[in-house]
């Protein structure tokens, strides 16, 4: 009996091979609204800015991606962020943003910090890392800086004690800390990511940037998956700049993080290359990730060769954000493509396109 039903059973093999490979069903249930146009609140912002996110639109509309702006003027030497932009990114939860110029000194407050503090953007987010076919000093350079946004230094409490002596507070909290630290190693184990680094001056300023520690070792200790260590800011600067490729993840006070982020940015291949954020329970804002530059120059904007590449990944990154993860595919993909492709750059990254000449390289890679 068992031999009689070799030949049967070898026939079932052959068939099942032929026979289209089954796959486990999964079933996604989408929320109501899901794919439905989203609406972004679009501030071009000052110098370069209106030039890089009219890039943005552009690209946008040539992808049909669902979502469309709300456009609204603010401008670095304002007092106050119009309280309608606030309003209108409230409702709409998103904003793509252009640099917006801060005055030196004078005592005018930054509109970048009115926006983050109003709006509780406590997680900034620059993501440094090499694209392929842009020739840098450091190759395997892949860093995700995630910075306190809130308080720190930049917690805009100085006041002239008598003339000629001024106070500046820095104000570090243990619930900030623990949640840039909570923000940092989820996002770390949801992006697969293996280790996070821990940047401090503990060793001289021991109870703020020690609390800071303190509270980064506890929230480290739920996520035994992730290597942590720890290294003092000076002596960070000079492993980015010597030994980049073994970083990760990064997370910082507010201050240590932009001069962290700037000079990876830097290293990996320049500041307008490199996408970010600002994250917050609520709402984020996304921009170019290092802030040095993002205004640009006159003779930039003259010439009208600013480098849009930066400000189409974070666009990129919020596509992602809004749950358009294709969208966002297509657009990183483009970008990549015209970058590897060395035809279309500029002048900061060795080339002398324009921007329209940018963008229509990108728009034509498109898939």
């Amino acid at each position: 009996m068992a031999r009689r039903s070799l030949p049967l059973l070898r026939h079932l093999l052959r068939e099942s091979r032929s026979l289209p490979e089954l796959r486990r069903s999964v079933t996604y249930m989408p929320r109501p609204g899901d794919g439905a146009p989203r609406p972004v609140t679009l501030i071009p912002g000052d110098g370069i800015g209106p030039l890089v996110t009219g890039a943005v639109r552009q690209v946008m509309e040539a992808m049909h991606a669902p979502i469309y702006f709300e456009t609204y003027e603010v401008h670095g030497d304002m007092t106050t962020v119009p309280a309608e932009v606030i309003e209108s990114i409230r409702r709409n939860k998103v904003c793509l943003k252009g640099g917006l110029a801060t005055p030196v000194g004078g005592g005018v407050s930054s509109l970048n910090m009115q926006l983050r503090k109003e709006l509780d953007l406590f997680a900034s987010l620059v993501n440094c890392f090499n694209l392929p076919g842009l020739p840098t000093r450091h190759e395997n350079v892949d860093i995700v800086v995630i910075r306190e946004n809130t308080e720190g230094e930049y917690s805009g409490l100085e006041h002239e004690v008598v003339p000629g002596v001024v106070e500046s507070l820095k104000v570090i909290t243990k619930f900030c800390s623990e949640r840039i630290a909570k923000y940092a190693f989820e996002y770390a184990y949801l992006n697969n990511r293996k280790k996070v680094t821990a940047v401090h001056k503990a060793n001289i300023m021991k109870l703020a940037d020690g609390l800071f520690l303190e509270s980064c070792r506890e929230v480290a200790t739920k996520y035994p998956g992730i290597k942590y260590n720890e290294i003092i800011v000076d002596n960070c600067c000079m492993q980015l700049v010597s030994k980049p490729e073994q970083f990760d993840v990064m997370v910082t006070p507010n201050l240590y993080g932009n001069l962290v982020a700037n000079t990876a940015a830097g290293i990996a291949g320049g500041t307008g290359v490199m996408p970010g954020g600002n994250a917050g329970q609520d709402h984020a804002i996304f921009e170019q990730g290092a802030s040095a530059g993002n205004v640009g120059n006159e003779k930039l904007l003259e010439q009208k060769k600013a480098n849009p590449v930066a400000l189409l990944l974070s666009s990129a990154m919020m596509l992602r954000h809004l749950q358009f993860p294709s969208f966002a595919d297509r657009l990183e993909t483009a970008v990549k493509r015209v970058i590897a492709g060395g035809e279309y750059r500029t002048k900061d990254l060795g080339g002398h396109s324009t921007t329209q000449e940018v963008v229509d390289a990108v728009i034509a890679n498109l898939d």
